[in-house]
């Protein structure tokens, strides 16, 4: 390759968003020392609805909520490389546009947040089960999939909308007594850099003090599709940048993630649709457990393929769920 105009890296602007998108630039420049990589942030539609509700599919909201500027930025030529969070790109992309590579998965599991015992409002002990929660007790989620997932499992929680990045929203744990717990993705705390002590402590700049947090395994809780990856999204015909994707891509992430995604399209949904997926690799066949909340029912799936089978897996098990 030689050396030409920079590549525009386009990501939104929260403090994940832009560690996910600090980690992928800091591979690129690795990788291609020659070339030079610039961060470009752009707000989204859901940046800017802030006081919209994320925990029901509402057919006013557009699809593509945290994606659709950067893509435009793309399609216009303002930008090359768009860094998502995967859970967030829809299955369906625009013409012209292409996933062209997911770097390695991190944990896909959920944490639930909740405040220690001896705090300024009601506490819990350290490593609390959700069985272990007392009846009625009010847990903030904003997604569809978790709000079921509880339910299911203890159907007589107050499940409440909650709003805002990681941060924020421990943060309404700590300062609320009305909540009692929220849910958050471990990638997420892990990128950036929280770390949950053996104590169940959670760790990290900005943390507030006398929280806990317990992983939840996934027989409580399946992550949503493309949990824990991130996705890079470009033009389909852009060659330079392809060279660059081919380097940062994790092959078995993109098969996982590629079974996941076409169980979404299958099951007709977008990111707040109530499923729950995960697809893992073993030798030369690909796994995938699924679940589904459509029509408040609860139904659930397996099934096991050759790793070249990525999408019928998925949409054999989306056939049987819908």
């Amino acid at each position: 390759m030689t050396t030409e105009r920079p590549i525009i890296i386009c990501t939104r602007g929260s403090a994940l968003a832009l560690a996910q998108s600090d980690m992928i630039a800091a591979q690129c420049r690795a990788a291609f020392p020659e070339l030079r990589f610039e961060l470009q942030i752009i707000k989204t539609t859901g940046d800017k609805l802030q006081k919209a509700s994320m925990a029901k599919t509402d057919p006013s909201l557009p699809k593509g909520l945290f994606t659709k500027e950067l893509e435009v930025a793309m399609l216009n030529g303002e930008a090359d490389m768009a860094v998502h969070s995967l859970k967030d790109l829809p299955t369906e992309l625009p013409s012209g546009l292409i996933l062209a590579a997911t770097p390695k998965r991190e944990d896909v599991r959920d944490v639930l947040i909740y405040r220690q015992a001896g705090s300024a409002h009601r506490g819990f002990p350290s490593h609390l089960k959700l069985k272990d929660f007392p009846k009625g007790a009010t847990i903030a989620t904003s997604s569809t999939r978790r709000r079921m997932s509880l339910l299911a499992v203890r159907p007589d929680l107050n499940i409440v909308e909650i709003r805002g990045n990681v941060a924020t929203r421990m943060q309404k744990v700590a300062d609320h007594g009305e909540l009692d717990a929220t849910i958050l993705a471990l990638a997420g705390l892990t990128r950036l850099n929280f770390k949950i002590n053996a104590d169940g402590i959670i760790h990290g700049d900005a943390v507030p003090k006398g929280l806990f947090a317990t992983v939840l395994g996934l027989d409580e809780m399946l992550p949503c599709v493309g949990q824990g990856a991130i996705g890079i999204e470009t033009r389909a015909n852009d060659e330079r940048v392809a060279k660059i994707c081919e380097r940062l891509n994790h092959a078995e992430t993109f098969s996982a993630v590629t079974a996941e995604r076409a169980f979404l399209r299958g099951m007709g949904g977008g990111c707040q649709s109530p499923v729950g997926a995960f697809a893992e690799i073993s030798g030369n066949a690909i796994s995938l457990k699924a679940i589904s909340f459509r029509d408040e029912v609860v139904k659930r799936g397996e099934a096991r393929r050759p790793v070249g089978e990525a999408i019928q897996l998925g949409e054999q098990i989306a056939a049987e769920l819908k």
